[in-house]
């Protein structure tokens, strides 16, 4: 049986894409659900009167990380196990006992029940995005020229902050997220899985990721560079520097998210990332407010 027969496309360093099917969907999304506990957890340590929580139920995870944060919503929801009428009553709940909307970001691999008991319930569709993935592998490279001025690290926990506001300023553009990326600091201490990196430019810090880990998928998130910076080839290299790490601690498949058209995937896709399928976002806003209430 050929490696098309057998549903996997490979690359020229003989590494094979898997198919798009449940079971990667079930790897990409619990990665993503993992480090939104994570995340939510450290929240919980370093700031408790946030009431951050997070929990699974019929398979999904539930985060609550504020009722304004965008991590405050479930992943895998249907994808493992069925989500009924009473299911989805008490992931309600769990988010509107709490003064947040309910947000649920559905595969396409869930059919189209759970959209449909969706509609009925009265949600709506809000956001849409693409998880994209690829194969990574020890000593793994990016095929692009590179800027010998750059130069991509870890950083030590004593970093946390000049981390955060560096993401601060690169993300500060984007309403709301300049705000969110600055209040990481503290959080990057405590969280478990997760690994910062910094781009420096001669020295100079410009450009901040993130990346988790989990069970060899390697999430890759929260990359950016300051406006001054920018076109210095930092997010390449940020990008490299991770797969590799990841690589090098086991991880076989990397993943990141985009808006579907965007630059972020026009760029994912010539590193080596394909679309696996695209997700959309369900909203069910509190009682007596919004269209889905």
């Amino acid at each position: 049986m050929s490696a098309a027969d057998r549903g996997e496309l490979m690359t020229e360093h003989g590494r094979g894409y898997p198919f798009a099917d449940h079971d990667l969907a079930h790897r990409l999304e619990h990665a993503e659900g993992a480090a939104g506990a994570a995340f939510v957890s450290a929240r919980a340590r370093v700031r408790p009167e946030s009431m951050a929580e997070w929990t699974r139920l019929a398979g999904a995870w539930l985060l609550f990380d504020g009722a304004q944060s965008p991590v405050t919503q479930t992943f895998c929801l249907g994808l493992d196990e069925p989500a009924d009428d009473r299911v989805l009553g008490e992931v309600e709940h769990f988010f509107h006992s709490r003064g947040a909307p309910v947000d649920h970001e559905v595969s396409p691999l869930v059919g189209c029940e759970l959209p449909s008991l969706l509609c009925r319930r009265g949600y709506q569709p809000v956001e849409l995005k693409n998880n994209l993935y690829r194969p990574i592998w020890p000593g793994v490279t990016l095929s692009a020229s590179r800027n010998d001025r750059l130069r991509v690290r870890r950083i030590g926990l004593e970093e946390c902050d000049l981390w955060a506001q560096i993401s601060a300023r690169g993300w500060g553009e984007v309403p709301g997220a300049g705000d969110f990326m600055q209040d990481l600091g503290q959080l990057a201490r405590e969280r478990t899985g997760g690994v910062c990196f910094l781009a420096e430019l001669d020295g100079m810090p410009i450009a901040a990721a993130g990346l988790a880990m989990h069970r060899g998928v390697a999430l890759m998130a929260g990359a950016s560079t300051i406006p001054e910076a920018r076109r210095q080839g930092a997010q390449l290299a940020l990008l490299e520097a991770r797969l590799q790490h990841a690589a090098a601690e086991g991880c076989t498949l990397a993943m990141q998210g985009a808006l579907p058209g965007s630059t972020s995937q026009r760029n994912a896709e010539r590193h080596g990332f394909r679309i696996a399928y695209t997700l959309t976002k369900w909203r069910l806003d509190l009682p007596g407010t919004g269209d889905g209430g």
